[in-house]
């Protein structure tokens, strides 16, 4: 990293991102500042800047797809820091970007305070979150620990009829797909459905996917 350290925010909102100049230009006279304000303007940047030791990354702006992008963006330059500054709380969001390998999550509505404190703890290549939030997701990683204990006592046919059923499709699909009767497929999901510990097969099915992820 050099003495004085390069940023870029990627924001499609203006007021936030003067907002974040101002906190940048305050803590890191003489910073070099870059700004973008969609993913694929965001993702040049990288591509042709040197200069950039943190990214801080909106993650509403437009053309941005998810988690997608932000895989991109660590996978196009892993030595960046990224720091997501974003109005989204989920809990399941912010442990999936912590598992691609954002340096930090901080809330847009937190004071500049705690967002120059986030940043000056990535660039120092520590993990920052709040702590309420830090709390959650030590929650979360528990609790999908436990589930993948219970996905490991499904069989391997069980494990089919999950994915299929993570993916939308219903029972006449599946035992078509599989080449066997729909009653045995009810009798799957019934089976699949109680070692889970869940009561449909919606949450059978985000239950896969989070697994799946991992």
């Amino acid at each position: 990293m050099n003495d004085v350290p390069g940023f870029l925010i990627a924001d499609d909102h203006p007021l936030f991102r003067q907002a974040l100049q101002q906190i940048l230009k305050q803590e890191y006279a003489g910073c070099h500042l870059l700004e973008s304000s969609n993913f694929t303007e965001t993702l040049n940047i990288l591509k042709n800047e040197d200069d950039i030791d943190l990214v801080l990354l909106d993650l509403s702006m437009p053309d941005n797809k998810g988690l997608h992008s932000v895989k991109t963006i660590i996978d196009t330059r892993p030595e960046v820091a990224v720091l997501v500054v974003s109005a989204n709380t989920d809990i399941t969001l912010v442990h999936q970007l912590l598992e691609l390998g954002i340096n930090g999550y901080v809330p847009k509505s937190s004071s500049f305070e705690v967002i120059t404190d986030a940043i000056k703890s990535v660039l120092e290549l520590n993990t920052w979150l709040p702590s309420e939030v830090a709390e959650k997701v030590q929650t979360l990683k528990a609790n999908l620990t436990q589930k993948s204990n219970q996905l490991s006592q499904l069989t391997p046919q069980q494990i089919k009829v999950l994915s299929m059923i993570a993916d939308g499709k219903l029972n006449k699909q599946i035992a078509y797909e599989l080449g066997i009767q729909e009653t045995t497929i009810k009798q799957h999901v019934s089976a699949i459905l109680k070692k889970l510990d869940v009561i449909n097969r919606t949450q059978a099915g985000i239950l896969y996917k989070q697994q799946a992820f991992e």
